[in-house]
């Protein structure tokens, strides 16, 4: 049995037709940052000069950086408490590292055991990762031994 091939179009009004653009707008659009025109600004003195009820709202500044807590970089820098994450104490590193030397874990066995990246167990016990008490509490339940808590912060 042979197999068919599609018919190929030889003139270009055999092909059908791709349809209209119907529905479709074609105005220009123009995005800018511009503030209030010449006509709102005129309109805004005119009310104030009768003495309508005029509201006005500030825009932030948005040319200086803001930090997620809400504060401008150059506050933020000029700020004199010291601002930094809370780290691993030093008590509960070398208890992480006790408890796993006495099971004779490494590093990493102890993080396959706790289904976690060995990266964190490593963060833990260099002091630099950031306390979380339910991992504290995962690596406390495996090591079967009593771990030191992360204070809540206030």
């Amino acid at each position: 049995q042979r197999w068919k091939l599609p018919r190929q179009h030889s003139n270009p009004a055999d092909m059908p037709s791709r349809g209209e653009m119907n529905g479709q707008d074609w105005n220009t659009v123009a995005f800018s940052n511009r503030g209030p025109t010449k006509q709102g600004a005129k309109k805004v003195s005119e009310a104030q000069r009768t003495g309508a009820a005029v509201i006005t709202q500030s825009k932030q500044n948005n040319n200086s950086m803001t930090t997620g807590s809400g504060l401008s970089a150059a506050a933020l820098e000029n700020e004199t408490d010291e601002l930094k994450h809370a780290s691993v104490s030093r008590d509960l590193k070398m208890a992480i590292q006790k408890g796993r030397q006495a099971k004779g874990l490494t590093q990493k066995q102890l993080a396959q055991q706790l289904n976690m990246q060995p990266q964190v167990i490593n963060e833990y016990e260099s002091g630099k990762a950031i306390p979380n008490n339910a991992v504290i509490a995962k690596i406390e339940r495996q090591l079967a031994c009593k771990l030191p808590r992360a204070q809540k912060v206030k």
